[in-house]
């Protein structure tokens, strides 16, 4: 999928209708995530960016993080959309996710245009309640990752997600041990990209090819 103005242009248009929402995140959930949410009123707010931006041959890519291995964070080691959570001088969620973005990948945030805002998600293991935004950049950031933060930076080609066949399933063994049956995943470079990420994708993905997208779909 080639970087173009026009991409982008349309891109940005899709933003301007209904959003695919719950129904394309939950594709590709595990079967043991609550839906509808719970009550959200006590969670902690954060928020994501999927970055767009062309390679030297210019397609389209996005950029995800392997966290880095801290035993006491439950999302430790995951692949992730680089973003965090809120903090008190945060404006808004878009102005924490272009912070948490230059902050996890040198990325410049006057360099980043917003194009538009996700459904958002709560994530019930940690009580996050996660504002995702697209957001692009009109070259390849020289990204900086931030050593106690990000493990390895995957870029990937935006086309991989648009594929059917990239939305797997398989068991998965948490670090407590406990194991989730069937749960859907990208398969993206050997890596697992599943949960929230996975389901922020989705719905990214649904938005602009306006198909249903699913496991075994």
């Amino acid at each position: 999928m080639q970087f173009t103005t026009e991409l982008i242009e349309s891109i940005e248009e899709k933003f301007s209708g209904v959003l695919p929402g719950r129904a394309a995140q939950y594709r590709m959930a595990h079967a043991g995530r609550d839906y509808p949410m719970p009550d959200i009123r006590k969670a902690r707010e954060a928020a994501v960016v999927i970055l767009l931006y062309p390679n030297d041959k210019k397609e389209t890519q996005l950029v995800l993080i392997q966290r880095m291995f801290h035993p006491k964070d439950r999302h430790s080691g995951q692949i992730s959309l680089p973003g965090g959570k809120l903090e008190t001088s945060d404006p808004s969620p878009k102005a924490a996710a272009l912070r948490e973005l230059e902050e996890e990948l040198g990325v410049n945030s006057s360099d980043v245009t917003i194009l538009g805002q996700l459904s958002d998600l709560h994530i019930s293991v940690s009580n996050f309640l996660v504002y995702p935004f697209l957001g692009v950049t009109h070259q390849r950031p020289a990204f900086i990752p931030q050593p106690t933060e990000v493990h390895a930076i995957i870029e990937t080609p935006l086309k991989i997600f648009l594929e059917k066949s990239m939305r797997q399933k398989k068991n998965l063994k948490l670090p407590n041990g406990m194991v989730l049956k069937n749960v859907p995943y990208f398969d993206i470079q050997g890596h697992t990209v599943w949960g929230a990420t996975a389901m922020i994708l989705n719905e990214f993905s649904e938005l602009l090819t306006g198909e249903i997208l699913s496991v075994g779909s």
